[in-house]
């Protein structure tokens, strides 16, 4: 395991969904309250572009561009043309929900939850399909986090972050999802669940927002590895490289006081470090 560097020096509010495009050998994550998704690549340096809503998450698609989960609802960016083409609302009657959290499944779908930033569990986890069609899998949701899949595809992990535990399903991307079941739990653990990804040996990487660490979880939930890191306020992950053997982490100064910001110079920075274990391709949505 290599040392804890910085990747790309940027000092994001809310940095968020990262994600390595392989196919165009770039980094992209956004900045949620700022509504950019950034991209980077040693060829083509920093791009960003500006979306005309706050962006919780974004996927790669099969054709050009980028599946978006804005505050709004779900639609497509192409960052060829700039254009944003909004394509399903949702929770449109709720005034205090956006979409937050999200990653395409394994069949190619987009799976995408909300928070209520009212701090009631109004919100829910939704499914957006090719076709455009929109289905909620789960209602009562706070504050959507860690949405990943196993790498058969076969099970859902997903928090919902006040709760302070990840928790898994059986996941078919046609039906409804199986019975919840308990994963990990962050009682006794600093920080809460954010973003997480799996890596190839099917072990789930989760960031420990307000616990300054990334932990490596067995199959079966049992804590393999401790990382920490010099910002407070982890956000997501995703693997990335030509070996899919670099981390990358994105973090935030969201809710930082002045005094912790002059400690964590990093902070809201996109940072990077070598795994013994390699990730795998992002699933791209299928549309």
């Amino acid at each position: 395991m290599g040392p804890v560097e910085l990747a790309v020096d940027v000092r994001h509010e809310l940095g968020e969904s990262v994600l390595w495009d392989d196919r165009a050998g770039e980094l992209v994550w956004v900045n949620i309250h700022a509504g950019e998704i950034w991209r980077h690549s040693e060829r083509g340096g920093v791009i960003r572009h500006a979306l005309p809503d706050r962006v919780g998450a974004i996927g790669l698609r099969r054709g050009r561009g980028y599946v978006v989960g804005l505050a709004t609802g779900f639609g497509f960016f192409d960052p060829t043309t700039g254009i944003h083409d909004p394509v399903a609302a949702v929770e449109a009657d709720l005034p205090h929900t956006r979409l937050n959290d999200g990653r395409c499944d394994r069949a190619g779908n987009f799976l995408c939850g909300g928070i209520d930033e009212g701090g009631a569990a109004t919100s829910g986890l939704y499914r957006f399909f090719p076709d455009g069609k929109v289905e909620r899998l789960l209602a009562g949701v706070t504050c959507a986090n860690s949405t990943c899949f196993s790498p058969d595809g076969g099970t859902l992990y997903f928090a919902d972050m006040p709760q302070g535990r990840i928790r898994c399903y059986d996941y078919d991307p046609a039906a409804p999802l199986g019975p919840e079941r308990p994963f990990c739990d962050f009682a006794g653990q600093r920080g809460l669940p954010d973003g997480s990804t799996v890596d190839a040996e099917g072990c789930l990487w989760s960031t420990h927002w307000g616990g300054g660490k990334i932990v490596r979880y067995a199959p079966d939930g049992a804590v393999l590895q401790e990382v920490a890191l010099p910002v407070t306020n982890p956000t997501c992950l995703a693997f990335g490289g030509s070996d899919f053997r670099t981390l990358f982490i994105t973090t935030a100064r969201f809710q930082l006081s002045a005094d912790q910001l002059k400690r964590e110079p990093l902070a809201g920075a996109v940072l990077k470090m070598r795994t013994d274990v390699a990730g795998l391709p992002e699933p791209r949505f299928n549309g």
